[in-house]
């Protein structure tokens, strides 16, 4: 098991790498000037050459690309003799551990470093370190309410198949899959966040912690994260529904099912204790896929519902042309993404214990 874990993190790490390489050439492509930005429009030539100089923009595609990699990478390599150069150890901008040193080159444990925004000035980390609790809290609570009502739904269609509760559960699941989370998010927050206003007491756009105007204090605001988690819930469910239901009426089949009947077990214990078990494996295959996906959907939902996280945030920043906020997002989703799986692996051996890794 240990060894498979390994073996997974090592192929995350390649994976990483892919998409460093892939996201910083296409930012490349786009041919935008942030030196300029930066400076404004009425800074002298001498500034903005300090400006490119300082970001490492003087420096060919590819050695900026290593100095990106060797600043993103938590083991790196470090210059500790001339504090002209690049490679040169900075305590201001890195918080490290040393751990040798050969020559006039140092060997350091570190925090990633993804630059500074050329907007805010702020430290990127800092940054999607405010932003991501309120997508990873809105992608849960979608993944949750898709996790209980999905499989619900598909063990009482799987019950009661060809019922008019089957037919329904079916129609609702293909409405689901062919509705986009976006849309979904605009016609909920029409309905009970406009018409309905009075009543439901939802609002169009808010974040999950808001600032009372009169006392200044922050409080947690749950109604804000009701009507973003269903709409980005809608499809996982349909596609929870339909996988439950399928598995479940396998599983039912099965010679140990009717083993278990013969002995006079009720309902309840054959579904719960011995079908709902074995009929995860694929459920737990589709919400890990889906988990990972609602980050990135969530970057519609977060637009549309005005929710302050990690894909607000990406959003703001392609707009402005903000690249270091922007390549970080893209950072941090993919490591999530990473991580998420090689949890699920591990939660295969769990549920099932059938399944074993060399």
């Amino acid at each position: 098991m240990l060894r498979y874990i390994l073996h997974r993190i090592g192929y995350g790490l390649f994976v990483l790498l892919g998409v460093v390489i892939v996201v910083f050439f296409l930012f490349q492509l786009t041919r935008i000037h942030p030196e300029r930005q930066i400076a404004g429009e009425k800074a002298d030539q001498q500034t903005i050459e300090n400006i490119k100089r300082e970001l490492g923009l003087d420096l060919p595609i590819g050695k900026q690309l290593l100095l990106y990699l060797n600043d993103i990478s938590p083991i790196s390599w470090h210059n500790t003799l001339d504090n002209t150069s690049r490679y040169f150890l900075d305590a201001q901008k890195y918080q490290y551990l040393r751990i040798c040193t050969i020559g006039h080159t140092a060997t350091v444990l570190k925090k990633p470093y993804l630059s500074r925004s050329y907007v805010s000035k702020r430290d990127v980390n800092s940054i999607l370190a405010d932003r991501i609790p309120n997508t990873l809290v809105l992608a849960i609570a979608a993944m949750l309410f898709a996790t209980f009502v999905g499989i619900g739904l598909g063990v009482m269609a799987a019950m009661r198949p060809q019922s008019w509760i089957d037919h329904a559960c079916t129609a609702g699941s293909v409405l689901g899959v062919s509705l986009p989370s976006f849309f979904a998010g605009i016609v909920l927050q029409l309905i009970f966040a406009y018409l309905l206003a009075s009543v439901t007491g939802l609002h169009m756009t808010g974040n999950l912690y808001e600032t009372d105007a009169y006392t200044g204090e922050r409080y947690l605001a749950l109604q804000n994260l009701i009507l973003p988690a269903l709409a980005l819930g809608i499809r996982p469910v349909a596609v929870i529904t339909q996988l439950m239901r399928s598995s479940m009426l396998d599983v039912l089949h099965n010679d140990y099912i009717r083993t278990a009947k013969a002995k006079g077990l009720s309902n309840r214990v054959i579904v719960f204790k011995h079908a709902l078990r074995n009929a995860l494996n694929p459920v737990v295959t589709s919400i890990s896929g889906w988990l990972a996906s609602l980050l990135t959907g969530a970057f519609f939902i977060e637009a549309i519902f005005g929710y302050n996280g990690i894909g607000y945030e990406t959003v703001n920043a392609l707009r402005t042309f903000d690249y270091p906020v922007a390549m970080g997002a893209i950072l941090y989703t993919a490591v999530i993404f990473v991580v998420i799986n090689i949890l699920v692996d591990i939660a295969y051996s769990l549920i099932d214990p059938r399944i074993r890794f060399a």
